[in-house]
């Protein structure tokens, strides 16, 4: 498919006046092209649904979301694997970003990367790739070669593959499982896909990665109980999380914290049930990390 049949290549005709735009004009012509976005995703809502209960049901396996990605939807994916860590305590790891270029290409633009098709395979092989893996590949275009390739390698070996695309009808969908396309347009300036394509992309990831840490109760309603405290503000949610679910003071719940070794779903239950943080942690693991379930679980 030639790069100008491409809805993401398109002339949008809302932005042919673009340089004799006033910036209040540009800002509110940008706004309004930004408000599809949301629209666009929401169309994907089931494909999106099925991606993350494959993903996650990849980590109950003891697998990996594997993201692969050239340019700004490879950031797109390193961005998101890094920040899962600190926001749902997942293993180091379990979340991988990969980017054609290397690690490097996160900083500056490495030309032609994304045409290295073998280099997808290699990355990937670096990565230990196995079967119970997930792995999303995410090409805007549709047809980037080290996506594509990738993502044919990973299907090879059973993993689950994932195409994350914004043009119907994308040479993607040949080598995965599950298309994800939300077609946001062509964009303001013509071709640069770090705009409406790039918010699509990073609201589809967030769903995803989001989506399938619930699903393996790493949340207690809307909070974060699985957290990891490596700042003073995480420091200070976790202490205002126990405090709110346990029923106690601040001052009680950094106690209870410190008990617990700074572990939010241990120290709800200690405080919840009655318990020692040994017998806790028992707890929310036969209930395989589930807080609510351990604490309506009497552990009889």
């Amino acid at each position: 498919m030639s790069l100008g049949h491409l809805t993401t290549e398109g002339r949008n005709p809302a932005s042919e006046r673009l340089d004799r735009l006033s910036a209040l004009e540009i800002v509110r012509l940008m706004n309004d092209e930004d408000r599809q976005v949301a629209d666009a995703v929401g169309r994907e809502a089931e494909v999106i649904a099925r991606a993350v209960e494959a993903v996650a049901e990849r980590f109950r396996l003891g697998g990996r979301l594997i993201y692969l990605g050239a340019g700004t939807s490879g950031r797109l994916g390193v961005l998101d694997a890094a920040e899962c860590p600190p926001t749902f305590n997942s293993p180091v790891g379990q979340v991988l970003g990969l980017i054609a270029g290397g690690p490097q290409a996160m900083f500056r633009a490495v030309e032609g990367a994304e045409d290295l098709a073998g280099a997808a395979v290699k990355d990937l092989r670096d990565a230990t790739l196995a079967a119970k893996d997930a792995v999303v590949g995410i090409a805007t275009s549709g047809r980037t070669p080290y996506v594509l390739e990738g993502l044919a390698y990973a299907r090879s070996l059973g993993a689950c593959t994932i195409g994350l695309t914004c043009n119907r009808d994308a040479a993607l969908g040949d080598c995965a499982d599950l298309l994800i396309a939300p077609v946001v347009g062509p964009e303001v300036l013509a071709g640069s896909t770090r705009l409406k394509a790039g918010t699509a992309t990073k609201m589809v990831l967030n769903t995803i990665t989001t989506g399938a840490m619930v699903l393996l109760g790493k949340t207690y309603g809307n909070l974060m109980v699985d957290l990891r405290a490596t700042n003073t503000k995480l420091v200070e949610r976790s202490r205002r999380i126990v405090a709110s679910v346990a029923s106690v003071t601040e001052s009680e719940a950094e106690n209870l914290l410190a008990r617990c070794q700074g572990e939010v779903k241990t120290a709800i239950v200690v405080q919840s049930r009655g318990v020692s943080p040994e017998e806790a942690r028992r707890r929310l693991n036969a209930c395989g990390g589930h807080l609510r379930r351990a604490m309506e679980n009497h552990g009889e």
